[in-house]
């Protein structure tokens, strides 16, 4: 059975349909390795990751012609430029949170999309080490998110 949930990318301007089983966190939230809040720290991580890995708009907008005496500026709040700095700035908070020795296995697996034991493998670990470092660091992000 597939888990599909929509998320928000882009600061509330797009949206997506995503399989929550193909990511490695959501795996592990449905055998029950991650709890709601590491799971949640989890997703906010790797959408501040996303918003700004996007890259700034290079080409003209093609966007409809304000009306005369229409609001000025960009829609739905920061100017997209403005939104990915504002993720970037997040998302190293919430890396710097987790700490030089958790970082890693917490981005391979948030951020990249490896799995547990690929990123394991990667960072030269033995077995069954990640899920439990994988743990603190979440709990690490979740705290500094300010999650329940």
């Amino acid at each position: 059975m597939r888990e599909l949930a929509e998320r928000k990318i882009g600061e509330g301007r797009r949206s997506v349909t995503v399989n929550l089983a193909e990511s490695p966190l959501g795996w592990l939230r449905s055998r029950g390795h991650v709890s709601a809040r590491q799971f949640e720290a989890g997703e906010r991580l790797r959408g501040d990751y996303e918003t700004a890995s996007l890259g700034a708009r290079v080409t003209m907008r093609w966007d409809a012609a304000p009306r005369p005496g229409g609001r000025r500026g960009p829609p739905l709040g920061l100017d997209p430029t403005l939104a990915q700095i504002s993720a970037k700035r997040r998302f190293d908070a919430a890396v710097k949170a987790a700490g030089p020795g958790l970082a890693d296995i917490l981005w391979r697996v948030v951020c990249a999309g490896e799995g547990l034991t690929a990123a394991e493998k990667g960072l030269g670990w033995p077995a069954r080490a990640g899920k439990l470092v994988l743990g603190l660091a979440l709990d690490r992000v979740a705290d500094h998110y300010g999650l329940k």
